[in-house]
């Protein structure tokens, strides 16, 4: 997935990079982000879907909102925003850009 959407500080100053799979596809991601972060800046803008189908983003960023729910290794209903990646972690989202 494109890393496009990131503010590209000095190289020294970001940590080696790490990869996640989403959907069945390697996403570069950074030690630190969470996966709402990641998802968002790997172009991923759907990450649930509403009742009545309407994708669904992250909103809060802190966890209340409960906007941002996926699927992190195989447990549904994972609040993006409050998890930070780890490498292989495996993520599911409703849709990719």
């Amino acid at each position: 997935m494109p890393d496009s959407r990131r503010i590209e500080p000095s190289a020294d100053l970001r940590p080696a990079p790490i990869h996640i799979i989403v959907n069945d596809r390697v996403t570069l991601c950074y030690p630190g982000e969470t996966v709402a972060t990641a998802l968002l800046a790997a172009g991923v803008r759907g990450l649930r879907r509403s009742v009545s189908g309407t994708p669904r983003i992250p909103v809060c960023n802190m966890g209340v909102c409960y906007e941002c729910t996926v699927t992190i290794n195989g447990l549904e209903a994972q609040r993006s925003c409050m998890t930070l990646v780890k490498p292989g972690m495996r993520v599911e989202v409703a849709d990719e850009a």
